[in-house]
């Protein structure tokens, strides 16, 4: 048997500026936008080299689900971007930016910083020793 994890849908208010945040400013790839009738479409980005998925931009449609914009992981980090040079991407995404919530800390595990995207997703910036 072979499963892996293929997206994570991330609610967001509206596709477009969705995409020129996460594709214009953080250079994802866009994998698909694809037009579903009316006003919903399957919008997939994925980072430079992933291995395990994209994430699914699915436009908010109504109040409880634009409530939860910024929030779906009750306020914690909820995405890790992995980096192969912590350093250079850190420095690219605060001169392009991205809102860090804090310098940079180097744990046992690896370096990493939380920064939060134009919606409030929290998110790890990390590389792994």
């Amino acid at each position: 048997m072979v499963q892996r994890l293929f997206a994570v849908a991330l609610v967001v208010p509206d596709y477009d500026e969705a995409i020129s945040f996460y594709v214009g400013t953080l250079g994802f790839s866009l994998d698909q936008d694809e037009d579903l009738g009316g006003v919903k479409r399957w919008v997939r980005v994925s980072p430079p080299g992933a291995a395990c998925g994209s994430l699914l931009l699915a436009r908010a449609v109504d109040a409880s689900q634009r409530a939860a914009i910024g929030n779906q992981t009750g306020g914690r980090v909820g995405f890790f971007l992995e980096t192969d040079d912590f350093e250079r991407d850190y420095l690219a995404l605060r001169d392009k930016g991205v809102a860090f919530e804090e310098a940079p800390r180097h744990e046992p595990y690896g370096s990493v910083a939380v920064w939060r995207d134009p919606f409030g997703n929290r998110w790890d910036l990390v590389q792994f020793t």
